[in-house]
């Protein structure tokens, strides 16, 4: 397992623990605070609505499963070493961006999908934040996912 490899597997990991908190946060949400005790709630504050901390827990772990499965992959593409060292940083950089997207959409009226006002609500600085993080990672992370699908398939021996 080279050093790349060892990165990506340690943020997936960091990006699958924020996910698991963005599950106490939707039961914070679910049933107004944390059960310390059968019947006994203790009020935790929270921001945001359930239904966004559900996409933040899920998506959040299905990002973290992403980069770990990309790292497992990354053997098997024939890349330089800078190409690999960039793409392995890049795949980095889309987990967290996306970790943050959801973490900070929850807070946003736009749901961190646009820069300005769109019809879910209206724009504040997370929204911004949050979109400017997401959107060039989504591409970036199409991107290599593309150069990983197409080096896998035509380097098959037929």
């Amino acid at each position: 397992m080279n050093n790349y490899q060892k990165l990506m597997m340690g943020h997936a990991i960091l990006i699958l623990i924020v996910a698991l908190l963005a599950g106490f946060m939707l039961g914070f949400g679910l049933i107004g605070g944390l059960e310390v005790w059968p019947g006994m709630i203790v009020d935790m504050p929270y921001y945001g609505n359930t239904e966004g901390w559900v996409r933040a827990h899920t998506g959040g772990l299905t990002n973290g499963l992403l980069v770990l499965g990309l790292a497992l992959a990354l053997p098997h593409i024939r890349l330089t070493g800078n190409m690999q060292r960039l793409t392995a940083y890049g795949i980095i950089f889309a987990g967290w961006a996306n970790t943050v997207f959801y973490w900070l959409g929850n807070a946003a009226g736009t749901r961190a999908l646009s820069f300005a006002d769109n019809p879910l609500g209206m724009s504040n600085i997370y929204g911004v934040i949050g979109y400017s993080l997401a959107l060039p990672a989504a591409f970036l992370l199409l991107l290599i996912m593309l150069v990983f699908a197409f080096k896998l398939l035509w380097s098959q021996k037929m």
